[in-house]
């Protein structure tokens, strides 16, 4: 028995051991983690403090608002005059002996531009004029001849075939000043063609002619004039824009390069499209102006109707690979990715057809330097801004 409990003695010491063992080192393990516990708190506690100290980035801000939005077509062309009269020789050929006239010039109808060579023409006018006067003179004397004849011969002084020749004489004599007047009459045309006219009133476009030049009928026009000075615009427009244009609609036309608008109205529409370019053509009459000349290069706008639209400024929409998108600011000042359909531009901004409600706000600038879920402090800028 004895023998028995020393032997039993040194195991029970040893399990002892073990456990103190055990238990000594699940204290330090807790002790560890107690530590890691406190430290995270720690740094959690610092962080959010850090963060409560940042600044809430101040935004402005844009209401959206429904703004009237016009539809507008566009025409593309050029100035011309409206009625471009080319003015070249009528007559016989000739040398130009004179010009009377420049590119620009306001004349009046009937105003002699230039002259042919007449060194010709007036002596025939001269030799017809003379022949005329000698016809008359022998057409009188026969007639007084025949009236002679009549007076006497009633009294049997002379015979009947002297009266009747006398007669004829007389005749031939009346035919032959109506020849000599009729060709003295083409010759004064002729001579009157050597002067170059205007047709009418107008501004002189192109001068094609110098002095010394021959000029021949159904050649290269000599003057180009716009009559009364009257110009146009001749444009052409999309295939679906040409049922938009009516006949008196009001344009606001400018020159390429200027800012100067020129009130204009659509007097002719195309009646037919080009199977090609798909393209019609419209006429937009203008008032006369010097700076509008004939060869340049205009576009104008014509409002066929107005609309009302959703407005944004153009730096408050944004664009990535998902698409055009705003940041709404929330009643809880955090920023919201909202999605929307750009419809057009306008002179107001961008117009939005979805995505956003009236009375909204929006951020106006610099959203791409913010994130959505963000806090803000908001601005709010003039309604509708641009």
């Amino acid at each position: 028995m004895t023998l028995l409990l020393q032997d039993s003695s040194p195991a029970q010491e040893s399990w002892l051991t073990n456990r103190r063992v055990a238990w000594t080192a699940a204290l330090i393990i807790l002790a560890i983690a107690a530590m890691l516990s406190l430290r995270l708190t720690q740094a959690l506690s610092v962080k959010k403090a850090i963060t409560n100290k940042l600044p809430i980035p101040t935004v402005s801000v844009t209401q959206v608002g429904v703004t009237t939005v016009p539809s507008t077509v566009e025409i593309i062309g050029t100035i011309n005059a409206r009625y471009d009269m080319p003015i070249g020789v009528e007559g016989d050929a000739g040398r130009i002996s004179a010009i009377y006239v420049e590119a620009g010039d306001r004349v009046k109808r009937g105003q002699v531009l230039a002259r042919l060579n007449v060194s010709v023409l007036a002596p025939q006018v001269t030799n017809l004029e003379a022949a005329l006067e000698q016809s008359r003179a022998e057409a009188e004397l026969a007639d007084a001849e025949y009236h002679r004849a009549l007076a006497v011969g009633a009294s049997g002084a002379l015979s009947v075939e002297e009266t009747q020749r006398r007669k004829s004489t007389s005749v031939t004599a009346a035919a032959k000043v109506k020849v000599a007047a009729a060709m003295l009459a083409e010759a004064q045309a002729r001579l009157a063609r050597a002067d170059i006219r205007a047709p009418s009133d107008g501004i002189i476009l192109t001068r094609n002619v110098e002095v010394g030049q021959t000029a021949t009928p159904g050649g290269e026009a000599l003057f180009r004039l716009s009559e009364n000075g009257d110009v146009e615009l001749r444009g052409q427009v999309a295939e679906q824009d040409l049922p938009l244009l009516k006949l008196g609609q009001e344009v606001s036309v400018k020159l390429t390069g200027t800012s100067t608008i020129y009130p204009g109205t659509v007097r002719l529409l195309g009646a037919v499209i080009d199977p090609q370019t798909r393209l019609g053509t419209v006429r937009v009459a203008l008032k006369p102006d010097p700076n509008l000349r004939p060869g340049a290069f205009a576009r104008a706008e014509v409002t066929v109707s107005n609309a009302e639209r959703k407005v944004l400024p153009q730096t408050a929409v944004l664009t990535d690979d998902a698409g055009s998108y705003v940041l709404v600011v929330t009643p809880q000042n955090k920023l919201e990715r909202r999605a929307v359909r750009v419809s057009g531009i306008s002179g107001n901004g961008v117009t939005i057809s979805d995505g956003v409600s009236n009375n909204e706000q929006v951020v106006a600038t610099a959203g791409a330097f913010l994130q959505a879920g963000e806090v803000v402090k908001p601005v709010l800028r003039d309604k509708g801004a641009s």
